[in-house]
């Protein structure tokens, strides 16, 4: 039995901190937020039912199998927390908490999620990821603020069309999902700025994703079984971050250099035999990763890249830098391991910020110089 009375007191910033698993933040003698996280609880408590007035509950990390139907009384309730407990089942009851903003639940046992959910009119955040939901009930999509949803890590195979009804929504994480296809719906979403769907076994995209212009925050398609890069992609100019790594690519379309925002693009572990030239149009791109792919050669435009410090080309079959490479001022990272180099360009030595060059496993027919002067410098050169 836990005494709520006898929990320590916190501060409004201290109840979030898992510095302090168990606490309560108190105005006015009246418990507003309560913390029980970690306290190896079965069971609700019944004297949290009394805690009238409580706006934030985190009931995170301990081994609650059910919920009890009152937690419906906690009418002012706005955030709740129940990650990490052994949860099959949450209570329709919850659709009495109109006031609720977030509800998390990630990493339980959940095979269904109540009616109850679409009646919620705040609800803005909702986390249900690594459970066992092979969907969602069709109240749902109905939800009319929701703006954050993270449900990977679900059996959902796939979406429905309703899903564009989310008008709303700005972040979707449906990775490690299964789906094999998304609907043309998620073009609807037009306020989105992030949207996760790695680790699934999509092969192809739908053309909608093109509408998408607000996505600026990322683009996460890893881990797929892409073959190719669609024309639309040309069309999301305020994205900062793509990631299309493990997939099945061959080849990039022109249209990627129209991602001026860019900043970091991961395109490792595919088959890319070349880059276009348009790659160089990426002018405000940061960080470059092409590990484990075909490249044989690399396109002079790579040197109009003046904002890049991260030049990622290990297990190539690069026989030749390009000649533009001194024009990478920025560059301080240069990873070449796992090619076909015999020489290498004095140009190198040219890159004032460079901190770390990597050359191992090549077949360098001498090491040249300059590799010294790089070292003096204080910059780490691995052979």
């Amino acid at each position: 039995m836990i005494d709520i009375h006898a929990l320590p007191r916190l501060r409004l910033d201290q109840i979030d901190n898992a510095e302090h698993p168990a606490g309560c933040y108190v105005e006015d003698e009246t418990v507003l937020a309560l913390a029980l996280r970690d306290s190896d609880l079965t069971h609700l408590p019944e004297s949290i039912r009394q805690l009238t007035h409580l706006r934030q509950l985190d009931l995170t990390g301990n081994h609650l199998t059910a919920l009890p139907d009152w937690l419906g009384d906690l009418v002012y309730l706005e955030r709740l927390y129940l990650d990490r407990n052994q949860l099959t089942a949450l209570p329709e009851a919850l659709g009495s908490l109109t006031r609720l903003e977030a509800l998390h639940a990630d990493d339980n046992q959940l095979a269904s999620l109540p009616d109850a959910l679409g009646s919620l009119p705040r609800l803005s955040r909702l986390q249900v990821m690594n459970n066992r939901l092979s969907g969602m009930p069709t109240s749902f999509w109905q939800l009319p603020a929701i703006e954050a949803l993270y449900m990977g890590g679900n059996p959902l195979s796939t979406l429905p069309d309703a899903i564009g009804a989310l008008t709303t929504l700005r972040e979707l994480y449906i990775h490690n999902s299964d789906l094999t296809t998304l609907p043309e719906a998620l073009g609807d979403l037009t306020a989105l700025h992030t949207l996760d769907a790695g680790h699934n076994a999509l092969i192809a995209l739908p053309e909608a994703l093109g509408r998408l212009r607000n996505l600026t925050h990322f683009l996460y398609l890893s881990d797929n079984q892409l073959t190719d890069v669609p024309e639309w992609i040309g069309s999301l100019t305020r994205l900062r971050y793509l990631n299309l790594t493990d997939n099945r690519l061959t080849a990039l379309p022109d249209a990627l250099g129209r991602l001026t925002s860019l900043r970091e693009l991961r395109l490792y572990n595919n088959r890319l035999a070349a880059l276009p030239d348009a790659i160089g149009h990426l002018t405000d791109l940061r960080e470059l990763h092409l590990m484990n792919n075909r490249l044989t050669t690399l396109p002079e435009t790579l040197g109009n890249l003046s904002r890049l410090t991260h030049l990622d080309l290990r297990n190539n079959r690069l026989v030749a830098l390009p000649a533009s490479l001194p024009r990478l001022q920025q560059l301080t990272h240069l990873d070449l391991r796992s090619n076909r180099l015999l020489s290498l360009p004095a140009s190198i030595a040219e890159l004032p910020r460079l901190t770390k060059l990597d050359l191992r496993w090549n077949k360098l027919r001498a090491l040249p110089p300059w590799l010294g002067q790089l070292e003096q410098r204080g910059c780490i050169v691995l052979m």
